[in-house]
């Protein structure tokens, strides 16, 4: 893989400090605004990037360059993931994929009508602990009550209450509770669980974004409670209940550090599976592999479950009486 990176802030910077550990992944390029330019110099100069640009059509014209990765503000990742296919790249995307569920179907559309790996960067997916959890489901019986809190107090939010709008809480770049850490209980949960059959979410809205919010979502057999706040603090931790034993995530669900498993009258079981500390390794191991297998199968099937958790963001948003964008 010959990524070009499409940002220069915090989540470009954690990612940097992962990657040489995946020699396979070549950092060909990044781009940078011209206020930036500075900081991406640096970022060259640490971490052996190839190339800054400033010009993404001058990135994208590079051929050196096969996979762009879109690091940038929410409402940024359409368009500049939109460019990139057109311009025959494929694409890791971070969350949330997009904005709304008719900005990813025309984004899927177009990969796949160019055999383009798209692909959203989704760090519990790929979590060896994750996927144990997967498997380890059925163990439970009957799945009952789902909770996941990720609740973080921001420290963005004393200036939004002073009337400064920072991008974490501007509705018109994509920011909230739902978008920011909720989401990633979403990820969690539909990645159990699938498609839900009813969404409802209760906001705690100020300046017309959610600072917080509890969302339901419902299940023939199971009930889910998804609470994501950054307008206020809790222990950080998801819970499975099932009639025959639990499961207890303690940590947030972008990183599922480790989980403890208790059968009915048995005795808890912890589990830490994960191979390397920082959470995107697994994801970009995997990218790396799908990308030079051109595996358009895993392609798809992460599409399609990237499309579900789009369709209960819609849902939540429309729920809340939030517009973003």
């Amino acid at each position: 893989m010959q990524l070009g990176i499409l940002g220069t802030g915090k989540i470009v910077q954690d990612f940097l400090t992962m990657v040489g550990d995946l020699p396979a992944i070549k950092l060909t390029a990044i781009l940078s605004t011209p206020h930036s330019v500075e900081r991406a110099n640096d970022l060259q100069t640490n971490y052996d990037i190839d190339q800054v640009y400033t010009d993404y059509a001058a990135l994208l014209a590079d051929p050196q360059v096969d996979t762009v990765y879109v690091a940038l503000p929410n409402s940024l990742h359409y368009n500049f993931s939109k460019q990139a296919l057109v311009a025959g790249k494929n694409v890791i995307c971070e969350k949330p994929f997009t904005l709304n569920s008719a900005q990813f179907a025309e984004l899927a559309a177009l990969a796949l009508k160019k055999d383009l790996v798209l692909i959203e960067a989704i760090t519990n997916q790929y979590l060896p602990n994750y996927q144990r959890i997967q498997s380890d489901l059925a163990k439970l019986g009957d799945l009952k009550i789902v909770d996941c809190n990720y609740s973080q107090y921001s420290s963005r939010y004393d200036r939004f209450k002073q009337g400064i709008i920072l991008p974490a809480f501007n509705p018109k770049l994509g920011g909230g509770a739902l978008m920011d850490l909720n989401i990633y209980n979403i990820h969690f949960v539909v990645g159990l669980l699938g498609a839900p059959t009813a969404v409802h979410y209760a906001a705690n809205v100020d300046q017309n974004i959610d600072t917080s919010g509890v969302l339901t979502l419902d299940y023939p057999e199971t009930k889910v409670v998804c609470i994501g706040a950054k307008d206020c603090d809790a222990p950080i931790k998801s819970t499975l209940q099932g009639n025959e034993g639990s499961i207890v995530v303690a940590g947030p669900t972008n990183t599922v550090e480790s989980f403890t498993e208790t059968m009915n009258g048995g005795t808890a079981e912890k589990v830490a599976l994960n191979r390397h500390p920082h959470r995107m390794f697994a994801e970009f191991a995997k990218f790396e592999q799908v990308i030079t297998t051109h595996d358009m199968t895993f392609v798809k099937q992460q599409l399609q479950h990237s499309k579900t958790v789009m369709a209960v963001v819609d849902a939540a948003l429309a729920d809340a009486g939030i517009e973003l964008g």
